[in-house]
């Protein structure tokens, strides 16, 4: 019976890569190799000599369905991986894992590292709730505007990647769009090097600025929402009740849930800003 396994590898640190992963990727008949220079690397380190075919970013999409197809035809057990991290979780992966889906394959995981949750780790922060976005526009106006959006999603964690010759320039428009913003910024994670920088917005752009090496390794960031305000808009919740707040942005033609989403942001407690929401629609109703 084929069956595919999506196989974590290393961020960094080889000896990151479980005994359980090793063992798939030496049984299995064939790997789905991001990059399978990169992968070969891998497999040499620790004696692996099965089969790579490419799966990258590129290609993938027109790939899934001939090995879907392949696995079928000669019971083939395969392992997808990317060059680092966790496959389809900002990397290539998802178009074979859902065609092998669709073609009623069985799809196991082979947890391991990923940048994401190491990042969140080490960061300080309440994690408990948190929105993972990868890599963000590279354009300074689609970039403020994707950080309102995240900003009023209520959401209070939000995990980016960047690369580290344009970190600098991300984290120079966090601080201009989120005042009050923090962020824990990890690059290297894993590897020697592994360096950690955490402050409001403004003090690890300031950090970055001093640090000759700011551009050497890739960042995962962890943007804090808690106490950030959107620039502009920083003492709308300390000058209006919360219920006057609502209804002054609802006015402007938000929704009460966007509204909400806003104050939310801007650091009112959750259960203060619902109770203001309630009462706001207690009122709307009661008005109709």
């Amino acid at each position: 019976m084929p069956r595919l396994y999506v196989v974590a590898t290393p961020i960094g640190n080889l000896s990151d890569l479980s005994p359980r992963a090793q063992e798939v990727l030496r049984t299995c008949d064939l790997i789905a190799a991001e990059d399978t220079r990169v992968t070969r690397q891998l497999l040499t380190h620790f004696d692996v000599h099965t089969p790579c075919v490419s799966n990258h970013r590129h290609n993938e999409e027109d790939k899934a369905a001939p090995l879907v197809s392949r696995m079928l035809e000669e019971d083939l057990t395969v392992a997808l991986v990317t060059d680092a991290g966790t496959p389809a979780v900002s990397d290539p992966g998802s178009f074979l894992v859902d065609a092998a889906l669709d073609a009623g394959i069985e799809v196991l995981a082979v947890p391991g590292p990923t940048a994401m949750a190491a990042a969140l780790s080490v960061s300080g922060f309440d994690t408990r709730e948190f929105a993972f976005y990868g890599f963000l526009p590279r354009k300074k106006g689609e970039l403020t505007d994707k950080l309102r959006s995240i900003a009023a999603s209520g959401v209070p964690i939000a995990v980016l990647h960047e690369s580290p010759h344009r970190v600098i320039d991300l984290v120079r428009v966090i601080a201009e769009v989120l005042p009050g913003s923090r962020i824990s910024a990890s690059c290297d994670l894993t590897k020697l090097h592994e360096k950690t920088i955490r402050g409001t917005a403004a003090e690890v752009l300031e950090l970055l600025l001093g640090n000759e090496k700011a551009e050497k390794g890739e960042y995962c960031l962890v943007l804090d929402l808690h106490g950030a305000a959107l620039k502009g808009e920083e003492d709308a919740p300390a000058a209006l009740t919360p219920e006057l707040a609502l209804l002054e942005r609802m006015m402007k033609g938000e929704t009460l849930r966007d509204a909400a989403a806003v104050l939310t942001a801007a650091g009112l407690r959750r259960n203060e800003v619902y109770r203001a929401k309630e009462k706001v629609r207690a009122f709307l109703e009661g008005a109709e």
